[in-house]
């Protein structure tokens, strides 16, 4: 019951910062392409791969609490992949195909490349 508290609790902040980083993203940027959704996306991947092997390799996994905390709650709170879904049949209904498949790459180049740019990140010591 412990964990699911945790999960709940990084859950709700992590959602509170995607709110904060993916409007600030908007107010710099505008919305005419989902650039906050990609933002979140982009430094969650990051987070992700950097907190995964601070927490399960140099931790050595010992801390459950602390990863149902940051990585199942926290960072399923703050990203979006659902938000990116939505925004992404947006573009394509309203015939902005090139804009869709953009986003497409540049979600997946970019959130994979953070994800590797966090583990290289975690491992060096």
């Amino acid at each position: 019951m412990n964990q699911i508290l945790l999960i709940a609790l990084g859950g709700a902040i992590g959602s509170v910062f995607r709110y904060w980083v993916s409007t600030g993203a908007y107010k710099l940027l505008g919305p005419a392409f989902p650039y906050g959704t990609l933002a979140v996306n982009v430094i969650g991947s990051f987070v992700m791969g950097l907190l995964f092997i601070l927490l399960l390799e140099r931790l050595n996994g010992n801390n459950e609490q602390l990863r149902a905390l940051l990585l199942v709650g926290f960072l399923g709170g703050f990203t979006t992949f659902s938000s990116f879904s939505i925004e992404t049949f947006h573009l394509i209904e309203r015939g902005e195909v090139t804009s869709a498949l953009v986003n497409i790459a540049a979600s997946f180049v970019l959130c994979i490349s953070a994800t590797w740019m966090g583990v290289i990140m975690g491992r060096q010591g």
